[in-house]
Protein backbone atom coordinates (compact mmCIF):
# COMPACT_ATOMS: atom_id res chain seq x y z
CA UNK A 1 0.00 0.00 0.00
CA UNK A 2 2.77 2.42 0.93
CA UNK A 3 4.63 1.51 -2.27
CA UNK A 4 1.58 2.29 -4.41
CA UNK A 5 1.15 5.63 -2.61
CA UNK A 6 4.79 6.51 -3.20
CA UNK A 7 4.45 5.60 -6.89
CA UNK A 8 1.30 7.72 -7.16
CA UNK A 9 3.16 10.62 -5.54
CA UNK A 10 6.04 10.32 -8.01
CA UNK A 11 3.61 10.18 -10.91
CA UNK A 12 1.92 13.34 -9.74
CA UNK A 13 5.23 15.17 -9.61
CA UNK A 14 6.21 14.01 -13.10
CA UNK A 15 2.97 14.68 -14.98
CA UNK A 16 2.04 18.34 -15.62
CA UNK A 17 -1.43 18.01 -14.09
CA UNK A 18 -2.91 20.42 -11.54
CA UNK A 19 -3.83 19.35 -8.02
CA UNK A 20 -7.47 20.13 -8.78
CA UNK A 21 -7.43 17.65 -11.70
CA UNK A 22 -5.78 15.00 -9.51
CA UNK A 23 -8.48 15.55 -6.89
CA UNK A 24 -11.18 14.99 -9.51
CA UNK A 25 -9.40 11.85 -10.69
CA UNK A 26 -9.27 10.51 -7.13
CA UNK A 27 -12.96 11.29 -6.67
CA UNK A 28 -13.84 9.54 -9.92
CA UNK A 29 -11.83 6.48 -8.89
CA UNK A 30 -13.64 6.38 -5.54
CA UNK A 31 -17.07 6.71 -7.19
CA UNK A 32 -16.31 3.91 -9.67
CA UNK A 33 -15.08 1.61 -6.90
CA UNK A 34 -18.21 2.27 -4.84
CA UNK A 35 -20.42 1.67 -7.86
CA UNK A 36 -18.78 -1.70 -8.52
CA UNK A 37 -19.03 -2.69 -4.86
CA UNK A 38 -22.70 -1.65 -4.58
CA UNK A 39 -23.86 -3.53 -7.69
CA UNK A 40 -23.20 -7.03 -6.38
CA UNK A 41 -23.03 -6.45 -2.63
CA UNK A 42 -24.19 -9.55 -0.77
CA UNK A 43 -24.21 -11.84 -3.84
CA UNK A 44 -22.24 -15.09 -3.83
CA UNK A 45 -20.41 -14.54 -7.13
CA UNK A 46 -19.92 -10.83 -6.56
CA UNK A 47 -18.13 -9.09 -9.45
CA UNK A 48 -17.97 -12.35 -11.41
CA UNK A 49 -21.63 -11.83 -12.40
CA UNK A 50 -20.71 -9.59 -15.38
CA UNK A 51 -18.58 -12.42 -16.80
CA UNK A 52 -21.44 -14.89 -16.27
CA UNK A 53 -23.82 -12.54 -18.10
CA UNK A 54 -21.38 -12.11 -20.99
CA UNK A 55 -20.83 -15.86 -21.33
CA UNK A 56 -24.59 -16.51 -21.26
CA UNK A 57 -25.09 -14.08 -24.15
CA UNK A 58 -22.25 -15.79 -25.96
CA UNK A 59 -23.92 -19.20 -25.62
CA UNK A 60 -27.30 -17.87 -26.79
CA UNK A 61 -25.96 -16.03 -29.83
CA UNK A 62 -23.65 -18.92 -30.77
CA UNK A 63 -26.56 -21.35 -30.67
CA UNK A 64 -28.93 -19.11 -32.63
CA UNK A 65 -26.55 -17.88 -35.33
CA UNK A 66 -24.11 -20.78 -35.68
CA UNK A 67 -26.31 -23.83 -35.08
CA UNK A 68 -29.88 -22.71 -35.89
CA UNK A 69 -29.28 -20.11 -38.64
CA UNK A 70 -25.97 -21.74 -39.72
CA UNK A 71 -24.16 -18.45 -40.31
CA UNK A 72 -20.88 -19.24 -42.05
CA UNK A 73 -17.59 -17.72 -40.91
CA UNK A 74 -14.39 -17.62 -42.94
CA UNK A 75 -11.64 -19.64 -41.28
CA UNK A 76 -9.50 -17.53 -38.93
CA UNK A 77 -5.75 -17.90 -39.05
CA UNK A 78 -4.52 -20.43 -36.47
CA UNK A 79 -8.00 -21.39 -35.27
CA UNK A 80 -10.04 -24.49 -36.23
CA UNK A 81 -13.19 -24.05 -38.32
CA UNK A 82 -15.92 -25.09 -35.87
CA UNK A 83 -18.68 -23.70 -33.65
CA UNK A 84 -16.20 -22.97 -30.83
CA UNK A 85 -14.20 -20.71 -33.14
CA UNK A 86 -17.43 -18.99 -34.16
CA UNK A 87 -18.11 -18.44 -30.44
CA UNK A 88 -14.69 -16.84 -29.94
CA UNK A 89 -15.24 -14.62 -32.99
CA UNK A 90 -18.69 -13.67 -31.72
CA UNK A 91 -17.44 -13.00 -28.19
CA UNK A 92 -14.69 -10.69 -29.51
CA UNK A 93 -17.37 -8.55 -31.17
CA UNK A 94 -19.83 -8.71 -28.28
CA UNK A 95 -17.35 -7.51 -25.64
CA UNK A 96 -17.03 -3.90 -26.88
CA UNK A 97 -20.74 -3.83 -27.69
CA UNK A 98 -21.75 -4.95 -24.18
CA UNK A 99 -19.42 -2.40 -22.57
CA UNK A 100 -20.65 0.32 -24.93
CA UNK A 101 -24.39 -0.29 -24.49
CA UNK A 102 -24.18 -1.01 -20.76
CA UNK A 103 -22.21 2.15 -20.03
CA UNK A 104 -24.35 4.29 -22.33
CA UNK A 105 -27.74 3.18 -20.98
CA UNK A 106 -26.65 3.62 -17.37
CA UNK A 107 -25.02 7.00 -17.99
CA UNK A 108 -28.28 8.32 -19.45
CA UNK A 109 -29.83 8.23 -15.95
CA UNK A 110 -26.66 9.15 -14.07
CA UNK A 111 -27.64 12.77 -13.43
CA UNK A 112 -31.32 12.34 -12.56
CA UNK A 113 -30.48 9.46 -10.20
CA UNK A 114 -28.20 11.70 -8.09
CA UNK A 115 -30.23 14.85 -7.31
CA UNK A 116 -28.42 15.37 -3.99
CA UNK A 117 -25.03 15.54 -5.70
CA UNK A 118 -26.38 17.76 -8.49
CA UNK A 119 -27.54 20.35 -5.96
CA UNK A 120 -24.13 20.54 -4.31
CA UNK A 121 -22.35 23.61 -5.65
CA UNK A 122 -18.85 22.17 -5.35
CA UNK A 123 -19.46 18.72 -6.84
CA UNK A 124 -17.96 18.23 -10.35
CA UNK A 125 -21.03 17.11 -12.32
CA UNK A 126 -18.88 16.17 -15.31
CA UNK A 127 -17.91 12.98 -13.43
CA UNK A 128 -21.43 11.57 -13.08
CA UNK A 129 -21.84 10.10 -16.61
CA UNK A 130 -18.30 8.69 -16.49
CA UNK A 131 -18.91 6.51 -13.41
CA UNK A 132 -21.23 3.89 -15.00
CA UNK A 133 -19.21 3.99 -18.23
CA UNK A 134 -15.96 3.13 -16.46
CA UNK A 135 -17.67 0.58 -14.19
CA UNK A 136 -19.10 -1.30 -17.15
CA UNK A 137 -15.79 -1.10 -18.99
CA UNK A 138 -13.94 -2.59 -16.01
CA UNK A 139 -16.51 -5.39 -15.82
CA UNK A 140 -15.99 -6.18 -19.50
CA UNK A 141 -12.25 -6.57 -18.88
CA UNK A 142 -13.01 -9.95 -17.27
CA UNK A 143 -14.48 -11.08 -20.56
CA UNK A 144 -11.45 -9.79 -22.47
CA UNK A 145 -9.12 -11.80 -20.23
CA UNK A 146 -11.26 -14.92 -20.67
CA UNK A 147 -11.28 -14.45 -24.46
CA UNK A 148 -7.49 -14.03 -24.62
CA UNK A 149 -7.08 -17.17 -22.50
CA UNK A 150 -9.30 -19.31 -24.75
CA UNK A 151 -7.74 -17.96 -27.96
CA UNK A 152 -4.26 -18.70 -26.63
CA UNK A 153 -5.36 -22.15 -25.51
CA UNK A 154 -6.93 -22.94 -28.89
CA UNK A 155 -4.28 -21.48 -31.21
CA UNK A 156 -1.23 -21.87 -28.97
CA UNK A 157 -0.28 -18.26 -29.82
CA UNK A 158 -0.35 -15.05 -27.84
CA UNK A 159 -0.51 -12.35 -30.50
CA UNK A 160 1.81 -9.34 -29.98
CA UNK A 161 -0.97 -7.13 -31.37
CA UNK A 162 -2.63 -7.36 -27.95
CA UNK A 163 -0.35 -4.48 -26.97
CA UNK A 164 -2.53 -2.23 -29.15
CA UNK A 165 -5.72 -3.01 -27.22
CA UNK A 166 -5.40 0.05 -24.90
CA UNK A 167 -5.57 2.31 -27.96
CA UNK A 168 -8.79 0.62 -29.08
CA UNK A 169 -10.16 0.97 -25.55
CA UNK A 170 -9.43 4.69 -25.74
CA UNK A 171 -11.54 5.00 -28.90
CA UNK A 172 -14.30 2.95 -27.29
CA UNK A 173 -14.31 5.06 -24.12
CA UNK A 174 -14.33 8.33 -26.07
CA UNK A 175 -17.35 7.18 -28.10
CA UNK A 176 -19.24 5.91 -25.04
CA UNK A 177 -18.43 9.00 -22.96
CA UNK A 178 -19.42 11.34 -25.78
CA UNK A 179 -22.84 9.74 -26.26
CA UNK A 180 -23.12 9.37 -22.47
CA UNK A 181 -22.73 13.11 -21.91
CA UNK A 182 -25.29 13.81 -24.63
CA UNK A 183 -27.89 11.38 -23.29
CA UNK A 184 -27.31 12.32 -19.61
CA UNK A 185 -27.79 16.01 -20.34
CA UNK A 186 -30.93 15.47 -22.42
CA UNK A 187 -32.49 13.06 -19.91
CA UNK A 188 -32.68 15.80 -17.28
CA UNK A 189 -35.17 17.64 -19.51
CA UNK A 190 -36.62 14.74 -21.55
CA UNK A 191 -37.24 11.67 -19.39
CA UNK A 192 -38.04 9.52 -22.44
CA UNK A 193 -34.39 9.45 -23.49
CA UNK A 194 -33.41 6.18 -21.68
CA UNK A 195 -36.36 4.30 -23.21
CA UNK A 196 -35.67 5.79 -26.64
CA UNK A 197 -32.03 4.83 -26.27
CA UNK A 198 -33.02 1.21 -25.63
CA UNK A 199 -34.95 1.07 -28.89
CA UNK A 200 -32.13 2.71 -30.86
CA UNK A 201 -29.52 0.32 -29.45
CA UNK A 202 -31.64 -2.71 -30.35
CA UNK A 203 -31.76 -1.51 -33.96
CA UNK A 204 -28.09 -0.49 -33.86
CA UNK A 205 -27.01 -4.03 -32.87
CA UNK A 206 -28.43 -5.58 -36.03
CA UNK A 207 -27.10 -2.74 -38.16
CA UNK A 208 -23.60 -3.65 -36.92
CA UNK A 209 -21.70 -6.77 -38.06
CA UNK A 210 -21.29 -8.23 -34.58
CA UNK A 211 -23.52 -11.31 -34.56
CA UNK A 212 -23.00 -11.86 -38.30
CA UNK A 213 -19.86 -11.43 -40.44
CA UNK A 214 -19.32 -8.24 -42.43
CA UNK A 215 -19.19 -10.34 -45.62
CA UNK A 216 -22.96 -10.83 -45.25
CA UNK A 217 -23.46 -7.12 -45.98
CA UNK A 218 -23.80 -6.24 -49.69
CA UNK A 219 -20.46 -4.98 -50.94
CA UNK A 220 -21.81 -1.60 -52.04
CA UNK A 221 -22.98 -0.92 -48.45
CA UNK A 222 -20.14 -2.56 -46.53
CA UNK A 223 -17.80 0.43 -46.69
CA UNK A 224 -20.47 2.82 -45.46
CA UNK A 225 -21.19 0.59 -42.45
CA UNK A 226 -17.57 0.77 -41.30
CA UNK A 227 -16.99 4.46 -42.10
CA UNK A 228 -20.21 5.71 -40.47
CA UNK A 229 -20.59 3.20 -37.61
CA UNK A 230 -17.69 3.61 -35.15
CA UNK A 231 -18.65 0.60 -33.01
CA UNK A 232 -18.49 -1.65 -36.08
CA UNK A 233 -14.88 -0.66 -36.68
CA UNK A 234 -14.06 -1.09 -32.98
CA UNK A 235 -15.53 -4.62 -32.94
CA UNK A 236 -13.57 -5.61 -36.04
CA UNK A 237 -10.33 -4.27 -34.61
CA UNK A 238 -10.96 -6.30 -31.43
CA UNK A 239 -11.14 -9.37 -33.65
CA UNK A 240 -8.05 -8.32 -35.59
CA UNK A 241 -5.90 -7.85 -32.50
CA UNK A 242 -7.11 -10.79 -30.39
CA UNK A 243 -8.02 -13.48 -32.91
CA UNK A 244 -5.98 -12.79 -36.05
CA UNK A 245 -2.92 -10.96 -34.78
CA UNK A 246 -3.05 -8.39 -37.60
CA UNK A 247 -4.45 -4.88 -38.01
CA UNK A 248 -6.69 -5.35 -41.04
CA UNK A 249 -9.05 -2.45 -40.37
CA UNK A 250 -6.59 0.28 -39.44
CA UNK A 251 -8.15 2.95 -41.67
CA UNK A 252 -11.64 2.29 -40.27
CA UNK A 253 -10.21 2.42 -36.75
CA UNK A 254 -8.60 5.80 -37.44
CA UNK A 255 -11.88 7.21 -38.79
CA UNK A 256 -13.85 5.83 -35.83
CA UNK A 257 -11.33 7.45 -33.45
CA UNK A 258 -11.78 10.78 -35.22
CA UNK A 259 -15.58 10.47 -35.07
CA UNK A 260 -15.44 9.47 -31.39
CA UNK A 261 -13.23 12.45 -30.48
CA UNK A 262 -15.56 14.89 -32.29
CA UNK A 263 -18.62 13.37 -30.58
CA UNK A 264 -16.90 13.60 -27.18
CA UNK A 265 -15.86 17.25 -27.60
CA UNK A 266 -19.24 18.41 -28.93
CA UNK A 267 -21.26 16.42 -26.38
CA UNK A 268 -19.15 17.60 -23.44
CA UNK A 269 -19.63 21.24 -24.48
CA UNK A 270 -23.38 20.57 -24.86
CA UNK A 271 -23.49 18.94 -21.40
CA UNK A 272 -21.50 21.82 -19.91
CA UNK A 273 -23.93 24.33 -21.41
CA UNK A 274 -26.95 22.53 -19.91
CA UNK A 275 -25.31 21.89 -16.52
CA UNK A 276 -26.31 25.17 -14.77
CA UNK A 277 -30.00 24.29 -15.23
CA UNK A 278 -29.77 20.76 -13.77
CA UNK A 279 -30.40 21.80 -10.16
CA UNK A 280 -33.45 23.88 -11.09
CA UNK A 281 -35.09 21.00 -13.00
CA UNK A 282 -34.31 18.31 -10.43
Amino acid sequence: MRKSLRKAGKLRRILPISEQSWAKFDLLRTLVRRDLEAKYKGSVLGNLWPLVNQLSQLLIYTYVFSIVLKVKLHTLKGLPDNNFTFGLWLFAGLLPWIAFTGGLTQSASSVISQPNLVKKVVFPLALLPLVPILSTFIESSLGVMALIFFVTLTSGTLHPTLALLPLVWLTQLMLTAGLGYLSAGLTVFLRDIPQTLGVILNLWLYATPIVYPATSIPEQWRGWVFWLNPIAAIAEVYRDLILVGEVRHGAEWFVSSAIASVILCCSFLFYKRLRPAFADVL
